[in-house]
């Protein structure tokens, strides 16, 4: 029998992973495997109830960090080899809790307002991998400009990576961060390995203010969310149900059209098949 603490930090490795694949979002991972509420809570309460907070979030903290930090390679190298079956398997993984999340609005009648946030977070999230790669990466030459310019690009990050649906990956690719970043994030993996204190300090500098960013950003988008949850609540469901469901959309728009072919189809569908139902199982209550 697994045990919580066990399945939370797994879930949390899935939402590290999630977060630096570009077109999967940490949040509708975290939505998926009926996580996301207590996550929520957890953040926005850390002042008032912080011990309680503190142990609730350790463990998504931890799988996070190693699915950042030990499996991005690997999910490197499985999108460049196999992205077919592994964008399936992510789309499994998202629409696996999509039952879950139905039951929360199932009886509620569809209103002309309801709707309208459906298809308009639908269509957000379905267009932005079609709006194309942005500009040239970014340098992340040390300046005092670029400490500032790091700080509000953790924000972004952070909130599209809260906002389920929204490919945080994708955003900062969007704005020419994302390589650079992920580069920087390895340079500083490869620095503390070999113990090279000169190079953990230039990359300090660079991780230092966009991770300030991206904590204070989950802050307050964890903030508004709650927000949206305690007045709107079957509104955000609707408007949730709109971003999973267009996820999968953002994820198979970047396959590679040269690895389709009948095998990695069969293969990927039946990935899909068993992504779909450990999610499903894992976000039961």
């Amino acid at each position: 029998m697994i045990t919580k603490w066990a399945k939370d930090l797994f879930v949390g490795l899935l939402i590290g992973v999630a977060n630096i694949i570009p077109g999967v979002s940490g949040g509708t991972i975290a939505l998926s495997m009926g996580v996301y509420d207590k996550i929520i809570s957890a953040v926005t309460n850390i002042f008032k109830d912080f011990k309680k907070s503190v142990l609730t979030l350790i463990p998504y903290g931890i799988g996070a960090v190693a699915g950042i930090a030990c499996l991005s390679f690997l999910i490197e190298f499985m999108f460049k080899v196999y992205p077919m079956q592994t964008s399936l398997a992510f789309c499994g993984l998202i629409l696996g809790g999509l039952p879950s999340i139905l039951k929360k609005i199932k009886g509620e009648k569809i209103t002309i307002e309801r709707a309208a946030v459906f298809l308009i977070l639908f269509a957000l999230v379905a267009a932005v991998p079609f709006l194309g790669g942005g500009g040239s990466n970014a340098s992340l030459s040390i300046s005092a400009i670029l400490v500032i310019k790091l700080f509000f690009v953790g924000i972004v990050a952070s909130a599209t990576m809260v906002i389920p649906g929204v490919s945080g990956s994708m955003i900062l690719m969007l704005m020419g961060y994302y390589e650079p970043v992920i580069e920087t994030i390895n340079a500083f993996i490869k620095a503390v390995l070999s113990f090279n204190i000169e190079g953990i300090i230039s990359t300090c500098a660079i991780l230092i203010p966009f991770g300030i960013g991206i904590l204070l950003g989950i802050f307050l988008i964890a903030k508004i969310i709650e927000w949206l949850f305690l007045k709107f609540k079957t509104p955000t469901f609707f408007g949730i149900t709109g971003l999973i469901l267009a996820s999968p959309v953002a994820v198979l728009a970047n396959v590679n059209k040269a690895f389709i072919n009948p095998a990695s189809v069969i293969v990927g569908i039946l990935v899909f098949i068993l992504c779909f139902y450990i999610a499903m199982v894992l976000s039961e209550e």
